[in-house]
């Protein structure tokens, strides 16, 4: 094994302390993750950034760091903390961006996790590394690198068209996406080298985003995404929400006035300190 390098130290840093802090404060998490209101009416761009370094629980952070580790074993000192670099955060961006163009209807929809990212370097050694095998979950089988991913962007969209699980699977398949493109993009001879695993795992992904893009009904099945997806446009949406959330806080400060602030429990001051920050 290959000695860790400093990027990868820092992104381990990173989410460990920025998660820790999450799981101990619910308004930091709740300031910080990804929430589609906050992003396209409020302009809390940071957010697409900031939320991949926030995690649900443990087992969340562990599994994706473990991962991080895993597939940064050699990448960062083969080829050089920029393309490291590049790779990671260009993959949380734009699995991110996915999110948020499947979800921009969904006002309320949340999401957290370095997932998006860690896809985009799992991706990204599938496309560099030929005749590299995996062996996701601890499974002591070795699976080949094309057969991998392309099981998993199957997977991605079909979890996408469903909407059967919280996981974020637009994240995922957005950010897997996207760290492979960026690796072709540095290195174009790896579509040479190694065309089967990339193109078995671009076209599929490449047509299921255009269809979204141009008929965003033909993949969603029947079910709640597509009735959310029939709501208003952001500012409907926008407007009931901030009812709901006046409603809300007249209930609050009602509790407060005939009780006094100690009649709230500890989430609802937390909450009513939320709802009425500027």
């Amino acid at each position: 094994m290959d000695q860790i390098g400093i990027i990868t130290i820092i992104l381990l840093a990173a989410n460990g302390l920025m998660s820790y802090k999450g799981f101990n404060n619910s308004l930091f998490f709740d300031q910080y993750s990804f929430h589609v209101d906050r992003i396209l009416i409020n302009k809390e761009y940071i957010r697409m950034i900031s939320s991949g370094f926030l995690h649900l629980n443990w087992m969340h952070l562990i599994f994706n760091m473990l991962t991080l580790y895993f597939f940064s074993d050699g990448f960062e000192s083969a080829y050089g903390m920029k393309i490291y670099f590049l790779i990671y955060f260009g993959s949380l961006i734009g699995g991110n961006l996915l999110a948020l163009f499947i979800h921009k209807n969904h006002g309320d929809y949340r999401a957290a996790g370095a997932s998006g990212a860690v896809s985009g370097l799992v991706f990204a050694a599938i496309a560099l590394f030929p005749g590299m095998n995996l062996h996701p979950l601890f499974i002591q089988i070795p699976i080949p690198s094309w057969l991998y991913g392309i099981a998993y962007v199957i997977y991605s969209i079909y979890g996408i068209k469903s909407n059967h699980d919280n996981i974020g699977h637009e994240a995922h398949l957005g950010g897997g996406i996207v760290g492979l493109l960026i690796a072709v993009g540095f290195f174009p001879e790896a579509v040479m080298q190694n065309p089967l695993p990339i193109f078995l795992i671009l076209i599929p992904s490449v047509i299921f985003i255009v269809l979204l893009i141009f008929n965003p009904n033909v993949l969603m099945l029947k079910g709640s995404f597509s009735k959310v997806q029939r709501k208003g446009t952001i500012e409907e949406n926008y407007l009931t929400k901030q009812i709901a959330k006046r409603k809300e806080i007249d209930h609050l400060l009602d509790k407060v006035s005939k009780g006094g602030i100690d009649s709230l429990s500890k989430r609802e001051k937390a909450r009513l300190e939320e709802l009425t920050k500027p």
